[in-house]
């Protein structure tokens, strides 16, 4: 897993049911890491793993191809 060092981060709000507001503390807690830690180890596991599929290396190349279309020479 990356532990990226953020020289510039962005905040963001989330929301949470009660339920994950509180199985994320928890597991913060027994692991003793930041809740914030534990929400961008998340998320760049999430990232990877999608990343990697077929489905959104299509995606990704389709909305390329868009946006390619709009640049002006």
């Amino acid at each position: 897993m990356h532990n990226h060092h953020m020289k510039s981060a962005k905040a963001m709000t989330i929301r949470l049911s009660e339920e994950q507001a509180e199985e994320l503390e928890t597991v913060a807690n027994v692991e003793n890491r930041p809740v914030s830690e534990i929400i961008r180890a998340a998320i760049a596991e999430h990232v990877e793993r999608v990343s990697r599929t077929p489905d959104f290396q299509s995606s990704l190349r389709e909305r390329i191809s868009k946006a390619e279309r709009l640049l002006k020479d």
